[in-house]
């Protein structure tokens, strides 16, 4: 099932029409639970990955951080358990788990597992894009496939986020297939993500207002003043989509805007890759997909950025072969 975002409560470009100079599409994946193949795009699916090429692996040992720390095996047990416990009657005694499910995650809450960010850590699929499928998809010349990958714990030396590796190739020269990646012996319990199907949608978004010139932004937070509560907003509701994209700007509301120049050349980065807590912000955001259940959860990945917050991925336009950065907002 397609998901479509409703379309703007209004236009914000016939009241500043200066702000389609400060417009860009971003495609909204809109990932669902499902059962991805390697030839698919997918959030958490399986990865075209050649045989031949070694899996990577995050060294950064000292930059490993140990909060929240499990592993993939008793992650999918506990989304086990609780998915069958909220599908089904109250107990009898009223009690959400049993207590044999309870003695089973209390077991998995109690592993020592902090000495395993030591040693390397095999990296976790987060995205697989194929350009077909993705219109705002960038990568180089002869490329038709963005693969997002990250080393799933925190890291002390990026705001307490995971790593984030990005891997571009032509998939018509993948070979044999890698059979199964290795898999992490640790993990934190918020960056494994279920596998899901996409179903990319392009919108259209406007810069953040805080990086927008400084005439416009102030007669737009003139505008955004406004005490008519009914009336929609610039931020929530009018130039920055929510969910896990490709392409499109960052909202930058946690810590206002800092720059984001490649490590490499200085060149400033442009956002490629966001990946959000949730699909939408909450029961009344104007962004929830028409084809959603107002009281459906907007967490359909269980991945947690923060408290709930997004994770931007930029590059370097002047070479895909520059390190990507991040910012958590």
């Amino acid at each position: 099932m397609a998901r479509t975002t409703p379309p703007r409560p209004l236009d914000i470009t016939a009241i500043f029409p200066e702000l389609r100079e400060h417009s860009s599409t971003a495609t909204r994946l809109h990932p669902r639970p499902g059962t991805p193949t390697v030839t698919d795009s997918s959030v958490g699916g399986p990865l075209l990955w050649p045989a031949d090429e070694a899996w990577p692996v995050c060294d950064d040992a000292g930059a490993h951080e140990p909060y929240n720390l499990t592993t993939p095996a008793a992650l999918r047990r506990t989304r086990e358990i609780l998915a069958t416990a909220g599908a089904r009657e109250p107990l009898l005694d009223g009690d959400f788990l049993s207590a044999e499910e309870r003695a089973e995650l209390d077991a998995a809450d109690a592993l020592e597992l902090d000495d395993l960010i030591e040693d390397p850590i095999p990296l976790v699929p987060v995205a697989q894009l194929y350009r077909q499928d993705i219109p705002d998809y960038a990568g180089p010349d002869g490329t038709d496939l963005l693969q997002v990958l990250w080393c799933p714990v925190d890291h002390s030396d990026r705001h307490y986020s995971p790593r984030v590796f990005l891997y571009w190739r032509d998939s018509s020269t993948v070979g044999p297939l890698l059979a199964a990646p290795p898999c992490p012996p640790v993990i934190s319990d918020m960056y494994l993500p279920i596998p899901c199907v996409v179903h990319p949608e392009q919108v259209r978004e406007h810069q953040y207002a805080d990086l927008l010139p400084d005439g416009l932004r102030e007669r737009l937070d003139e505008w955004d003043d406004d005490e008519d509560d009914s009336r929609p907003h610039y931020q929530t509701d009018l130039s920055l989509a929510p969910g896990w994209k490709v392409g499109g700007y960052a909202n930058w509301s946690l810590t206002d805007p800092y720059p984001m120049d490649c490590g490499t050349c200085g060149t400033t980065m442009t956002l490629i890759f966001t990946v959000d807590s949730g699909d939408w912000n909450g029961m009344n955001c104007s962004w929830r997909p028409s084809e959603e259940n107002p009281t459906a959860s907007p967490d359909t990945v269980g991945v947690q950025i923060g408290r709930g917050y997004s994770l931007y991925t930029f590059r370097c336009p002047e070479s895909f072969d520059h390190p990507p950065a991040t910012a958590m907002q």
